[in-house]
């Protein structure tokens, strides 16, 4: 398999294995007109397996979307060809619209325009509730 390398853009690191599909999704990269490759199960000598993924455009990343599916992945910027920053990505004390609460009772459910807001209550379990109703999302 070649996967050329990115001359500007990012690449997001040690994703944990089966977890770069739900990445994907969640920063929205399906929507992008700009070529992006996934790479499922690798082999990591760190990690035994690992998924992987490379975006060809200086674009923004959500960190929060990535430290709430996978704490501990690396986001590295890429300019000219040179890698320019590396960051480990912690898992974020609070989320704003990343996840939508999936109680049909809670207020975001009828009030369309408030934001989905989660607060990590378990970081062992990587547990966040909606700050409205209390409902649970577990990250895995």
């Amino acid at each position: 398999m070649n996967i050329d390398s990115i001359h500007n853009g990012v690449v997001i690191d040690h994703i944990s294995a089966g977890r770069g599909m739900r990445l994907y999704d969640l920063l929205g990269l399906d929507k992008l007109n700009v070529p992006v490759a996934i790479i499922k199960n690798v082999n990591s000598g760190k990690m035994g397996r690992k998924d992987l993924i490379k975006v060809d455009a200086d674009i923004p990343i959500s960190l929060d979307v990535i430290g709430f599916v996978d704490p501990g992945a690396t986001v590295n910027i890429i300019k000219n060809g040179v890698l320019t920053e590396k960051r480990n990505v912690p898992m974020p004390e609070t989320l704003v619209n990343v996840i939508k609460c999936k109680n049909p009772r809670c207020i975001t459910s009828t009030e369309q325009e408030l934001d989905n807001m989660f607060r990590l209550t378990d970081r062992e379990n990587i547990v966040y509730r909606c700050v409205y109703c209390e409902a649970a999302v577990n990250a895995n």
